[in-house]
C-alpha cells in the first residue's frame, strides 16, 4: 500500500509570483504548499481547503493582508487557523495591527530560510496541539461519541446552514431504558459497558458524512440528521429501538422487556420558520417523554413544516 501523505497543508498568499516561488521551496519539505495570489482567492481557499496555517503578505493591492485576517477570524470555518504575515514593513503600528487582528506571528521579508522554516515548523506543532486538544475536549471518553459541547457546536451550524438553504433539520432524542434499575443492580461497570454498547450500535445506523451522533448526558444520546426526509427519519429512529433489542442484552430489571431497550424521540423542523435551535431541541426532547410515558421501546415523531397556503 501506498504511504498516506501526513504533511500539513499550508497556504501561502503573496501577490508576487517571486516571493511564491520562493516561499514554495523553502517549504516544500515541510508541507503541502498551496498558493493564492491575491486577498479574495486566499479567503476562498481557506474556506475550501482549511489548510493548517497560512503565510499572509500585508501589502496586496485590493484587499491587503489585514482585511484577509479580518474575514478569516469572521468565519467559523476559518477564525481558528493560525496566520503568520509576511510583511517588508518594519514599523511597530503595523505589526501591532497585525497581532491585534489575530496574526501569531511575523516573518519579515527578505526571506531567511531559516528562520522561515522555524518558524513555520513551531507554528505547524503548536497547531497540531491545539487541534488535539480540541479534539479531546470534544469527545465522550466513554463512548468515543462527540459531547454535549461538542453538539451545541455542530447544531449551532447545522441550524444555521439549514436556514441558509431553507432546508430541513432533523434532531434526535434517545434513552436507554430503565437504566438506573440496570446500574443499580448490575453496578457501574456493567451500566458503563452498556452505555458503550448502544452508543456502538447508534454509530453503526447513521453513516452519512454529516450524521451526527453524540452522548448527550448520562444514558442518553443525541442525533443531527440534515436535509433528511421526515418519513425516513421516523423509519430510522424505529430501526434503532429494534437494533438495540436485537443485541439481547439481558436486563431483568426492565419493565418493558427482558432485554435492553431504549425510546426515542425527534422532530424535523425548517429552520427558516420562527423556532429557535434550542426550542427544535425541547420538542424533541418532549417527544422522548411521550415515548417513554407510553410504554417506552419505541420511537415519536413529529414535523414541523411550513405548508404552501396557496394551494
Amino acid at each position: 500500500m501506498p504511504m498516506q501523505n501526513t504533511k500539513p497543508n499550508v497556504l501561502i498568499v503573496d501577490d508576487e509570483k517571486s516571493n511564491l516561488k520562493i516561499l514554495s521551496e523553502i517549504l516544500k519539505e515541510e508541507a503541502n504548499v498551496l498558493i493564492a495570489k491575491n486577498g479574495v482567492q486566499a479567503v476562498a481557499k481557506a474556506k475550501q481547503l482549511r489548510p493548517t496555517l497560512i503565510l499572509l503578505d500585508v501589502v496586496m493591492p485590493e484587499m491587503d493582508g489585514f482585511a484577509v485576517i479580518t474575514a478569516l477570524k469572521n468565519d467559523e470555518r476559518t477564525h481558528s487557523i493560525p496566520v503568520i504575515f509576511i510583511t517588508g514593513l518594519r514599523d511597530v503600528d503595523n505589526e501591532e495591527k497585525g497581532f491585534s487582528l489575530g496574526a501569531c506571528d511575523y516573518i519579515q521579508k527578505p526571506f531567511h530560510a531559516s528562520i522561515v522554516k522555524a518558524r513555520v515548523k513551531l507554528h505547524l506543532q503548536l497547531a497540531r496541539q491545539c487541534q488535539l486538544l480540541e479534539k479531546l475536549a470534544n469527545i465522550d471518553p466513554l463512548t468515543s461519541l462527540a459531547n454535549r459541547r461538542k453538539f451545541d457546536q455542530v447544531l449551532e451550524l447545522e441550524w444555521l446552514s439549514a436556514k441558509r438553504d431553507k432546508s430541513t433539520l432533523s434532531i434526535l432524542m434517545i434513552d436507554i431504558d430503565f437504566f438506573k434499575p440496570y446500574n443499580d443492580n448490575y453496578g457501574h461497570p456493567a451500566g458503563d459497558d452498556i452505555i458503550t454498547h448502544v452508543a456502538q450500535t447508534l454509530r453503526e445506523q447513521f453513516g452519512r458524512p454529516r450524521d451526527f451522533v453524540g452522548r448527550y448526558g448520562g444514558e442518553e444520546f443525541v442525533v443531527i440528521l440534515p436535509n433528511t426526509p421526515g418519513d425516513s427519519v421516523h423509519e430510522k429512529m424505529q430501526s434503532c429501538c429494534a437494533a438495540v433489542a436485537e443485541m439481547a442484552l439481558k436486563h431483568e430489571y426492565s419493565s418493558v422487556d427482558s432485554v435492553i431497550t431504549i425510546s426515542a424521540g425527534g422532530i424535523s423542523c425548517q429552520a427558516s420558520l420562527d423556532i429557535t435551535a434550542q426550542q427544535a431541541v425541547e420538542a424533541a426532547d418532549a417527544n422522548l417523554y411521550l415515548a417513554k410515558g407510553s410504554g417506552r421501546n419505541q420511537a415519536r415523531w413529529q414535523e414541523l413544516v411550513k405548508r404552501d397556503e396557496s394551494m
